[in-house]
């Protein structure tokens, strides 16, 4: 596996190298064991976030205040909005299905693409720009190279790309920060190795190709686990174990700001807010001791601070 390579050209620079402008604080002190799945909602000016091992779908109107929840059969773990139908598409333990929050019910299956690796579950996952929905799955225990990545396209059909991954995160995208918009990059974490692969992504196609070491996370510096891209094609990055969410160069990997949190286990992370300047971030409680949940009172809550450029508004599933 070839690293990425820093050329000697003048790397790209945003106009800001400090892109942290807000004070972070604790939006909902939720205590989840494992938060995860953030999505805003720019059609209701709303997140929807999960707790995976609660089994629970989350929604939060910041302007109200208003807050629902939906508690299901089997974890929940990433989500989309769909382009034509109402409500979401969503991964569950085994695989893709749809669900209405407006409507309730049991989510319906789409697709359970790998029924022979019953240790598994899926994990994270998002849209790119054309609505495929792509989304990893994991070993449950954490310890198995069990792990795939996944692409459901929004004709139905739904393929493996990648395989022997024990814990997966992501995606993301970035067109790269000197806007070569003839060239597109996806970006996944393989969380256990302490790892961040980019990939050539054909967005005609839809495949994948060129994968590189994009970043190898330092000891001790945590796991990289969810991400998201701002408009400047940066890369917010949350570190389980790490206590932080990074932000860093699309082309070098390197880290241009860090905002610190109150508690270890950083999940995920998105944008969101009228503008879309507001990073939301969730964390969990999953594992930890009373001495360790006594010093961390606010672990499993849902954080936010304000940044200085906006984000790039959640693609919602073509299908």
């Amino acid at each position: 596996m070839p690293a990425l390579e820093n050329p000697t050209a003048t790397p790209w620079r945003p106009e800001s190298l400090a892109p942290v402008i807000g004070a972070l604080c604790c939006v909902q002190a939720a205590g989840a064991e494992l938060g995860e799945g953030l999505l805003w909602s720019v059609r209701e000016q709303a997140l929807y976030w999960v707790d995976i091992l609660s089994r629970q779908l989350n929604r939060w109107d910041p302007q109200s205040g208003a807050q629902a929840r939906w508690t299901f059969a089997e974890e929940i773990s990433a989500l989309a909005e769909r382009a034509r139908a109402p409500g979401l598409v969503v991964t569950l333990r085994r695989g893709y299905a749809l669900f209405d929050p407006a409507r309730g019910g049991e989510p319906q299956y789409l697709h359970q693409p790998e029924p022979e690796r019953t240790g598994n579950r899926f994990n994270d996952g998002k849209c790119d720009a054309q609505g495929r929905f792509w989304a990893g799955s994991m070993d449950f225990a954490c310890e198995a190279p069990s792990g795939a990545l996944y692409r459901l396209d929004p004709d139905g059909r739904c393929t493996r790309h990648e395989d022997g991954f024990v814990v997966t995160n992501g995606p993301t995208w970035s067109g790269g920060g000197r806007g070569d918009g003839r060239r597109r990059f996806m970006y996944f974490n393989d969380t256990v190795q302490g790892c961040t692969y980019r990939y050539d992504s054909d967005a005609a196609t839809g495949t994948l190709s060129n994968k590189v070491l994009w970043k190898r996370f330092a000891p001790g510096d945590g796991l990289p686990d969810g991400m998201t891209t701002d408009a400047l094609g940066r890369l917010w990055i949350a570190h389980w174990g790490g206590a932080c969410v990074s932000c860093h160069d699309p082309d070098t990997s390197e880290e241009l700001a860090r905002v610190t949190l109150p508690t270890g286990q950083v999940t995920n992370c998105a944008f969101g807010g009228k503008d879309l300047r507001t990073l939301f971030i969730s964390t969990a409680r999953v594992g930890m001791s009373l001495a360790q949940l006594a010093a961390e009172p606010l672990a499993g809550g849902l954080f936010a601070v304000d940044v200085d450029s906006p984000g790039l508004p959640a693609h919602p599933y073509g299908g």
